[in-house]
């Protein structure tokens, strides 16, 4: 046997012997014990850790935490708990992955604190990974996720976590006390996203203003999803219209939205090489929501003053108690709205430590810092010297322009198993089922080849990127080798809209409005929202996507027309786009391309949202000796509904008799109006989609 074989056979028996350091999964039947400094979850590119926590004296929680850049306990940054109001042991206390697939957090006398409560006898091999987004996630061994702690957030929110009515954002105690606290981000029962105060005599919400009805806050109570999250570069969306942009917003950092113990609802980010600022908050006075104007009258407990609001402060007092000349000056002064620090009463006593065990410790420490350097020596032997094969673009991970994975073509063969499960295909390419290296479930599309460079390539992949919404699909990733581009988007639980109206599902009416108004969304943000000018230039059934809650996303807009702000007067194209059918007729006359294509085409689809009809048949034929008239769709709507009659009688005629149940006749009627509009002949007639989505909501607040 060789010199570099021997050293390579001596170094796996080194690693073979000692554990490493860095721990990815916890597998079923093991655990993480408190006593051991090492027994710690690392994420993948090390931003986050999971391990016990230290919450007071010898009391611990098991919590995450960001990592990187470097940072030593406790003063790292928490974002999730697991037992924050229940701290354990300092010793002897454990957190045990059962082979029930029951995930139990002991105390050191036995007692479970916390449970996942996922165990069943069926269960077989469970791990708990912690994922690069921070996401606890327990899965089996069909890769199904069966508990994440995403799913119960404490008092902070992670980029694309989504925050749900289940799962309110509630502040700790104090700055050092990690027990829950008074004052909660939720929904409220009018979908409304609001901060409530909720001490131990009084509850009120103080965000947004209480005396402002829901429309001055620039709110909407027309929602039934109930959703908000906040996206790696800056974004927030909530269903209830409140959005807004931090004011790093683009870049992508580690970014989080806290709850914090002051009652303030704040987005923290920092780069690699800085420490958190304050990006965003949600009242710019934090002394606002201190004071409460609900005790009665006859006690004065507490006030409050604002420089912003002009006038002045009277009291009245009883004469007998004060004369005029006694009555104090009144004089403004600065608020400091600090919280009373709690230190928590739960603490244990340790034990002496015996020397002996010290003296092991670092003996074995010292001989695994041996065994590291042992195997680094012989890496760099044995494949650093080595020629790289296959170019740069071979190893599994590689960051390109834009800030997301890159892809290599093996990689996405092997997740797509040789591209074996088709599941959509149009003008731009094909689509495959896939399952990536962390377990999720993606959709891959492979592009026609073209020639287009990379570099023009990863331009457009890089705008691609930036663009945020909840109802455009969202891109993870691309691949670009040699010839082959390809890319990785979320996959779609209830595929298209297309498959969808073809076939016999639970889409009646009700979700039928909600994706006509979502869609109408991912469409006016970009035309109108994103830096970019996109258009997205083939609009239709096959290209909006439905998640599990039938919720829709606008896919496939990428690569269509992305264009700066000052290019919109002259915009042009080398070829037709889009599909036939949905095409405005500036394609055909050779007119100028504007957003007011893509409207066109939206309103072909509402039309066939509504009707069940595909927009290319033919309708109400006439055959005689010498007449044959044929109708496309929008001319035979704009026919049934001129004909004079009730309006309940032309719109069951065009109705989809093939969906069950019933249907709001007002709600089909506005559906209609807007779909003509959106597809008049002329272009100047038509709204843009910002005005689709006023017209939409609109018939929605009439509705409530």
């Amino acid at each position: 046997m060789g010199n570099s074989h021997w050293l390579l056979a001596f170094s796996l028996f080194l690693s073979f012997s000692f554990t490493s350091s860095i721990r990815l999964t916890l597998q079923d039947g093991s655990s993480l014990s408190v006593g051991n400094a090492d027994d710690v979850l690392t994420s993948n590119d090390g931003a986050f850790s999971a391990g016990f926590f230290p919450v007071g004296r010898n009391a611990y929680c098991f919590a995450i935490w960001f990592s990187r850049p470097s940072c030593s306990i406790p003063n790292c940054s928490v974002v999730w708990m697991a037992n924050r109001d229940e701290p354990v042991n300092g010793r002897s206390s454990k957190l045990s992955l059962r082979e029930n697939g029951d995930l139990q957090l002991i105390d050191a006398g036995g007692t479970v604190v916390w449970f996942t409560n996922t165990g069943s006898p069926s269960r077989s091999f469970m791990n708990l990974q912690l994922l690069d987004t921070g996401n606890l996630v327990l899965r089996d061994d069909k890769h199904a996720t069966l508990w994440q702690s995403f799913d119960s957030p404490t008092d902070t929110l992670l980029p694309e976590q989504k925050l749900t009515p289940n799962a309110p954002l509630i502040s700790s105690r104090s700055k050092n006390n990690f027990s829950s606290g008074y004052y909660k981000l939720y929904f409220d029962n009018d979908n409304l996203l609001r901060l409530l105060f909720s001490g131990p005599k009084i509850t009120s919400v103080y965000w947004p203003d209480p005396w402002l009805n829901s429309w001055e806050a620039g709110r909407t109570t027309y929602n039934d999803s109930r959703v908000a999250m906040l996206d790696h570069y800056g974004n927030f969306n909530s269903s209830d219209s409140l959005t807004f942009l931090t004011a790093d917003y683009g870049a992508k950092i580690q970014r989080r939205l806290t709850v914090d113990h002051d009652g303030n609802l704040r987005v923290y980010s920092r780069s690699d090489a800085g420490g958190w600022m304050v990006s965003w908050q949600a009242k710019s006075d934090p002394c606002t929501y201190k004071s409460s104007n609900c005790y009665p009258k006859v006690l004065l407990l507490n006030g409050h003053y604002s420089p912003s609001v002009d006038g002045g402060i009277h009291f009245r007092l009883p004469k007998f108690n004060l004369s005029s000349s006694d009555i104090p000056k009144i004089e403004h002064a600065t608020l400091h709205c600090t919280a009373k620090e709690i230190i928590l009463p739960r603490t244990y006593l340790k034990r002496q430590e015996s020397w002996a065990v010290k003296f092991l410790l670092i003996f074995a420490g010292a001989i695994a810092g041996v065994e590291a350097i042992l195997v680094l020596m012989v890496w760099f032997f044995l494949y650093r010297t080595r020629p790289e094969k296959g170019g740069a673009h071979t190893e599994g991970y590689h960051a390109g322009l834009t800030g997301f994975r890159r892809f290599t073509y093996d990689e996405l063969k092997k997740a797509t198993q040789n591209f074996s499960e088709e599941i959509g295909r149009g003008s731009g390419g094909i689509v495959y089922k896939a399952v990536l290296s962390d377990c999720r479930v993606a959709a891959v599309k492979l592009l026609n080849e073209a020639n287009q460079g990379e570099n023009e390539f990863l331009a457009e992949v890089s705008t691609i990127g930036n663009l945020h919404h909840m109802n455009l699909i969202d891109m993870w990733g691309y691949c670009a080798e040699g010839k082959h581009r390809l890319l990785i988007y979320e996959f779609m639980e209830h595929g298209s809209l297309a498959e969808n109206l073809s076939s016999s599902t639970e889409l009646d009416w009700s979700k039928r409005f909600e994706i006509a108004v979502g869609s109408a969304r991912g469409l006016a943000y970009l035309h109108e929202e994103c830096l970019e000018w996109v258009l997205h230039c083939d609009v239709k059934p096959q290209n909006i996507l439905l998640d599990s809650t039938y919720q829709p996303k606008v896919a496939d807009f990428g690569l269509s027309k992305i264009l700066k702000r000052e290019g919109l007067k002259n915009s042009s194209f080398s070829k037709i786009r889009g599909t036939r059918g949905y095409m405005a007729p500036e394609w055909i006359y050779n007119f100028p391309i504007t957003s007011k294509v893509d409207v066109y085409s939206y309103g072909i689809v509402l039309l066939e949202m509504v009707t069940g009809r595909s927009p290319t048949g033919e309708y109400d034929k006439i055959e005689c000796s010498d007449v044959r008239e044929t109708k496309i769709l929008t001319s035979w709507v704009r026919e049934k509904k001129g004909l004079g009659v009730p309006m309940q009688t032309w719109i069951e005629d065009i109705v989809d008799p093939s969906v069950r149940g019933g249907y709001d006749i007002r709600k089909i009627e506005v559906l209609v109006a807007v779909a003509l509009k959106c597809a008049e002949e002329d272009r100047d007639a038509r709204p843009t989609m910002s005005q689709v989505v006023e017209m939409l909501l609109h018939c929605k607040d009439v509705d409530a």
